[in-house]
């Protein structure tokens, strides 16, 4: 635990209060009894008195030894107020009292006990109060510095990425390189009198890499770039965001040329709304956002840009043309994207065979650029603790798999009944897709338990990236969901709850199916989700809730049903068919934890797949999964 540190300042503060407050407030502090003059001539003519300390308004003395007086003798002074009187010297002088004369407080010693304990205070306290307010008068806000901006400025030497950084956004790049070049030679497009956009919106799933695209953007053309985050224009106090946007492009035009990015405009960008739901610290933020964007001119050479994974939650007039002019999609990588991104965090990782990428980059589909370089990262790691000089396609396929499933937990000890239930639930899954065509290629299926809840899983990985889906693979991919619940009610005639995260699943693309893409012959050709209308393709539309009919609600839930009772009976029938293959994927299974798609297909065929000994196989199955 670190200590406590006090300044020299401080100490020396402390003392010189502590001094004053020692010379000037103890000597009233003492135990003293207030007593009329009269008493005092009295007991210093009796010999009583000991010492007087005289002053223009009171004569302060203390008793001698012996004459205390009171309880326990602890009063043993005396106060009076003074008055004229030109014997009572010589009555001291005759009795030999030591007289002091009482020393007056000046006005600096008066103004010194005053100001010294507020400075010690200051001192004391002015660190805590600068790091809750970010400093005093500061460029980073604080109590006077509060409505200017935040946004970190990274100079044009400070930017050290570049486009060679950036893989798997070759669209992206290319929109942007106008922007690069226009920021170098502005003077090229106002030739023929075109214009920069004003902004540039990048949208995009999470992951994909919009920051890192905007950096680079800012890095290639070599100019200073404001960064800001979207949270970062609303406080608690009226009128802040708006204070800061005006200081952010205040201090974008003094170094133009320059790029502004604004991460998650999301937050600042909202619909506004009317009434009593109305944010209007961040609608006023907004507001003036929009005044900026109309009242700079884009020859000066500052460009806005930003980045949200939401873009249906914003406000059509952030969208319109003449201030966020143009969209950028930055969208999951293809095969080849995947392939580059891969290469580009592979470079500094030795690895077995460089080929290895490439079917790696064909088994990750709909993983995006920040999962890929989690995946290589991971493989690294796992490559140090099995102490191996370089990264195999085993660690990256291990890596793949905690991305996907979750981290594996062999600690956690199932009952030889779950285990067995858990086998025959996912190797229905598998013989299910292996009998439909078009499906996805079973990879491998474990009973070792991974992530939060999944107690077994069957990976299955697509060979090509597919951008559309026609109504039988989606009613096959609902057979498979539930071909593990099939096999549960096969087997033991009864049901578990293991089958929840399938059921769910099931429900929501039978739904959808319904719903948004017209594929029920009750309801026709008809899309009932007008909450998933995206503003982006269409600014001058909102999300708006569903408007139907309860008669209609009613056959959309009579359709949902009905195309999830036919796929069920549809994956019964399937593996009615197909039971000794069940029981005999589901043991071996119980014997190795873990099947490859491989294995699978031999079991599944009828050809003969090598056993382990009968006598490993009888441990196997009364030990717990280690």
């Amino acid at each position: 635990m670190q200590k406590p540190r006090i300044s020299l300042a401080a100490v020396v503060l402390i003392g010189l209060w502590a001094v004053i407050f020692l010379e000037y407030g103890l000597a009233r502090l003492g135990a003293a009894e207030p007593i009329p003059y009269s008493e005092v001539k009295a007991a210093i003519a009796a010999g009583r008195v000991a010492e007087v300390t005289l002053s223009q308004a009171t004569i302060q003395g203390t008793y001698r030894p012996r004459q205390c007086a009171g309880k326990n003798g602890q009063i043993c002074g005396f106060e009076a107020i003074r008055v004229p009187d030109e014997t009572l010297l010589p009555l001291l002088e005759a009795q030999k009292v030591k007289v002091v004369g009482a020393r007056e407080s000046s006005f600096w010693g008066g103004a010194l006990g005053l100001l010294l304990p507020l400075l010690a205070l200051g001192l004391l306290f002015g660190p805590l109060l600068r790091g809750l307010g970010g400093g005093l008068g500061g460029r980073q806000g604080g109590l006077f510095g509060i409505g200017q901006s935040k946004a970190k400025i990274y100079m044009e030497k400070q930017v050290d990425v570049r486009f060679s950084d950036v893989a798997g956004v070759d669209e992206a790049r290319e929109e942007l390189t106008e922007v690069i070049e226009f920021l170098r030679t502005p003077d090229r497009f106002g030739r023929l009198g075109g214009k920069i956009p004003k902004g540039i919106l990048l949208v995009g799933p999470p992951g994909t890499g919009k920051t890192l695209l905007a950096r680079a953007v800012a890095g290639e053309a070599s100019v200073p770039f404001f960064s800001m985050s979207g949270s970062e224009f609303v406080e608690m106090f009226v009128g802040v965001g708006a204070a800061r946007v005006r200081d952010l492009f205040a201090q974008a035009k003094q170094k133009a040329p320059c790029i502004i990015f604004i991460d998650e405009l999301d937050a600042i960008g909202r619909v506004r709304q009317v009434g009593g739901m109305a944010h209007e610290e961040r609608e006023q933020t907004l507001n003036q956002l929009l005044v900026e964007l109309d009242g700079f001119d884009a020859r000066v050479g500052v460009i806005l840009m930003a980045a949200t994974n939401r873009p249906e939650v914003l406000d059509p007039a952030l969208l319109r043309a003449g201030r966020f002019d143009r969209h950028v999609l930055v969208d999951r990588p293809d095969r080849k994207g995947r392939l580059a991104i891969l290469a580009l965090h592979a470079r500094k990782v030795p690895l077995v065979d460089p080929a290895d990428l490439e079917a790696i980059a064909g088994m990750t589909v709909g993983l995006v650029g920040a999962d890929l370089a989690n995946l290589v990262n991971e493989a690294a790691l796992l490559a140090v603790r099995r102490n191996c000089e370089k990264v195999g396609r085993s660690e990256l396929e291990e890596a793949l798999e905690r991305i996907i499933a979750g981290l594996e937990k062999k600690n956690r000890v199932l009952s030889p009944a779950e285990r067995a239930r858990v086998a025959h639930h996912e190797v229905g899954h598998a013989l299910v897709a292996l009998a439909l065509p078009g499906q996805q290629t079973v990879q491998k299926i474990s009973i070792v338990p991974r992530g939060i809840s999944a107690l077994g899983y069957t990976l299955q990985l697509p060979t090509e990236d597919r951008f559309l889906m026609t109504q039988s693979e989606l009613e096959d991919r609902i057979a498979v969901l539930l071909g593990g619940r099939v096999a549960e009610q096969l087997t033991y005639h009864d049901t578990s709850t293991g089958a929840q995260d399938d059921l769910v699943k099931a429900t929501d693309i039978a739904r959808a199916m319904v719903r948004s893409y017209g594929m029920s012959p009750r309801l026709g050709h008809l899309s009932f989700d007008r909450a998933s209308r995206r503003p982006l393709l269409d600014p001058t539309t909102t999300p708006e809730p569903a408007e139907h009919s309860d008669d209609t609600s009613r056959q959309i839930d009579a359709e949902v049903r009905r195309i999830v009772d036919e796929q069920y009976e549809r994956a019964t029938r399937i593996l009615e068919s197909r039971t000794a293959a069940l029981e005999s994927a589901a043991e071996l299974l119980l014997t190795r934890e873990t099947l490859s798609g491989e294995e699978l297909r031999a079991v599944a065929s009828v050809v003969p797949v090598p056993a382990v000994p009968a006598s490993a196989r009888a441990r196997a199955r009364a030990a717990p999964p280690s």
